[in-house]
């Protein structure tokens, strides 16, 4: 029996099943995504989604789903499935479905009549390549399949209608057909590992809608071609490939490429091989870059996530090389002692105040976990951030005569919590950070530390004496003694922000802190009344009247919420590494119970991994994001520091 099981009643109800959705990627930046019965309820679903370096290299949805049609003694069984207007579903195939398997590779088991129909899906690895394999469990007599794909060739933030500038026309293939509907597209080549009949009946498909694109506030309706349909003859035994792909491919060694791609995966078997499966699953190489996506379907690389989520994505597993190729890629982007923290490859945005401090912290877990050479490989780009800092850089960031680093740039949000509504961020946290200043400090020390090492009698001169200065700048500006707890932000207008937010809890966790062991259990008991859920923290208390403990409705609404209570997992990292250093032996069974009751989550939203966000209220909705790299990467992080620092308990 799978580990993660799904029973027949379960996935027939529309209702359960479109609320969980599978997301598979390969190291090419492609990824094939769409719910547990194969509707897609999003505009970011398709069966072959990949980049398109013509267009900028953003990903593009080229095959958005293949009907599969029985045809069984002058019968015909149509096994996919679409919404429309009114809450109308054609076909409705989910109610063939049979089983759902998702230990290997993702397989629905489909029974229609006396037929019983195996479907297998799975990416190459290093290509833009969805192979499918069909195998026929079960027939009394021979029958038909028809294959209808449905494509749209379209960015996937955006979405199609009908129109008359698409190329409808089909050029013949072995084994299959090409397409490419626009220019500066790839050619759409679509292939089976037997021989098969095209017949080409081009027609639109129209009002397709998305359910989840609906209720995030965003134009939900399209349309969707078919250039027709893919016929042939089948028995029982037969095992048909379909492959759709950017290059044309050799038709004779499908089923092979299937087998091998297939052979050597993680089986999701238990809660840590899924982690440990949707954590290779944020790791893209490309062009001589490697990368680490923040979430899918709709984020890309961005420089916070990186630095945060990279020690549990690599060094958990064991993967130094991957570590280092992706540092490597991180510091080539450096500009003016700033990492890129979001935007396109072409156009980055250095709109971070912090990725570039958690890049110390990034070194220090590399080095933590056997990285003899870090400070040698990242020692320049660390001390170009310390200048940048320390003399001042872009978005008026720079250390004060305190040794405090302020920023403030109107409008922007420069932390992590950095929603932002008509111009406005939701929580702007300007002037001096807790965590941002908390980082300082690390990083200071830190340089400091390898500084000796390297007898390097300038760098100590100019900075040894800040770690005093800045503990003393900090306690006396954070530390609240009557409230027993740090001030989330400082700033020369609003003065002292004491609202009770997790960023406190970054300054517990950190390898150089400024607290003594009786703040931080101050800090960390705080945190533990107000923020910690059975999905990881709030992002305020829900005492404070601001407080939001839902997170829906259209972009706006949701962003209002975003960081005014929305649970978010990744913050189990900071708050679990505190504990366990307060708490010691003593602290281990609270934070197995909070790290392992994320297990229940595995069957939920993104099937096999950890959403990117939850409700602050019970029962703590999952919401955002399906598949989050953060989320993934701190739980496996604090998994690997249970196993090694505290195996016996």
């Amino acid at each position: 029996m799978s580990y993660i099981k799904f029973d027949k009643s379960q996935v027939v109800n529309l209702e359960y099943s479109l609320g969980r959705e599978m997301i598979r990627t390969n190291r090419a930046g492609s990824y094939s995504s769409t719910t547990l019965v194969g509707c897609n309820t999003r505009k970011y679903h398709g069966l072959l989604v990949c980049p398109v370096d013509e267009l900028g290299g953003e990903r593009f949805v080229l095959l958005s789903s293949l009907d599969v049609t029985v045809v069984n003694k002058d019968k015909s069984f149509n096994i996919g499935i679409r919404k429309y207007k009114g809450d109308y579903f054609s076909p409705k195939g989910h109610k063939y479905v049979e089983d759902y398997d998702t230990d290997d590779i993702p397989a629905r088991i489909y029974r229609v009549g006396n037929v019983m129909l195996k479907q297998e899906r799975l990416l190459v690895h290093y290509e833009e390549q969805l192979l499918i394999r069909y195998t026929i469990l079960d027939a009394t007599e021979p029958m038909k399949l028809q294959f209808r794909p449905f494509l749209v060739f379209r960015n996937i933030h955006q979405l199609t209608h009908a129109n008359l500038s698409a190329n409808t026309k089909v050029d013949f293939i072995e084994n299959g057909i090409k397409s490419k509907m626009y220019e500066k597209f790839p050619s759409l080549n679509m292939q089976f590992s037997t021989e098969v009949e095209f017949i080409p009946v081009p027609d639109w498909y129209l009002g397709v809608e998305y359910i989840e694109e609906q209720k995030r506030g965003y134009d939900y309706s399209e349309d969707l071609f078919t250039p027709g349909f893919f016929e042939l003859k089948a028995k029982k035994g037969d095992v048909i490939v379909f492959s759709a792909s950017t290059k044309e491919q050799d038709t004779s060694g499908l089923e092979q490429k299937f087998i091998k791609n297939g052979s050597g995966k993680i089986p999701r078997d238990s809660f840590i091989n899924c982690l440990r499966n949707a954590a290779q699953q944020f790791v893209e190489k490309r062009g001589g870059k490697t990368l680490i996506i923040a979430g899918y379907p709709w984020f890309g690389a961005w420089g916070r996530d990186t630095f945060i989520a990279l020690p549990g994505l690599a060094l958990a597993r064991h993967r130094l090389v991957l570590y280092r190729e992706v540092l490597d890629t991180q510091v080539n982007k450096m500009k003016d002692g700033l990492f890129p923290n979001m935007g396109s490859a072409s156009d980055p945005a250095f709109n971070s105040v912090d990725a570039p401090l958690w890049f110390f912290w990034a070194v220090q877990q590399y080095a933590v976990h056997g990285g003899t050479d870090g400070w040698e490989r990242y020692g320049a780009a660390a001390r170009s951030v310390l200048n940048a800092f320390k003399n001042g850089t872009a978005f008026n960031i720079h250390m004060r005569d305190n040794g405090l680093i302020y920023a403030d740039a109107p409008g922007k949000a420069l932390t992590w919590m950095d929603a932002v509504v008509k111009g406005v961020p939701v929580t702007p946290r300007r002037g001096y950070d807790v965590e941002i200043n908390a980082l300082w400090y690390n990083a200071i020390c830190l340089s400091l530390e390898m500084a000796k090492l390297e007898n390097d009698k300038k760098f100590l001169k100019e900075y040894e004496k800040l770690p005093e200065l800045i503990k003393k700048s900090f306690l006396e500006l954070f530390w609240d003694e009557k409230l027993g707890y740090l001030a989330d932000y400082i700033n020369d207008n609003e003065g002292k922000n004491t609202f009770i937010r997790p960023n406190m809890v970054i300054a517990v966790s950190l390898p150089f802190s400024m607290l003594s062991k009786d703040q931080m259990k101050k800090v960390l008991d705080v945190a533990d009344r107000n923020l910690v859920t059975v999905r990881g923290l709030r992002t305020l208390s829900p005492r404070n009247e601001l407080y939001q403990g839902v997170c829906e409705g259209n972009q706006e609404e949701r962003d209002n919420a975003y960081h005014q209570g929305t649970v978010w997992p990744w913050l189990y990292g900071p708050f679990c590494e505190g504990w366990l250093k307060v708490y010691g032996q003593q602290g281990v069974q609270k934070v197995k119970k909070l790290i392992y009751g994320l297990e229940a989550v595995m069957s939920e939203h993104g099937i096999s991994t950890i959403s990117e966000i939850y409700d602050g209220d019970p029962p703590h909705s999952p919401r955002g994001c399906i598949s989050q790299a953060w989320s993934v990467g701190e739980v496996l992080r604090i998994i690997d520091m249970l196993e090694t620092k505290f195996a016996n308990q």
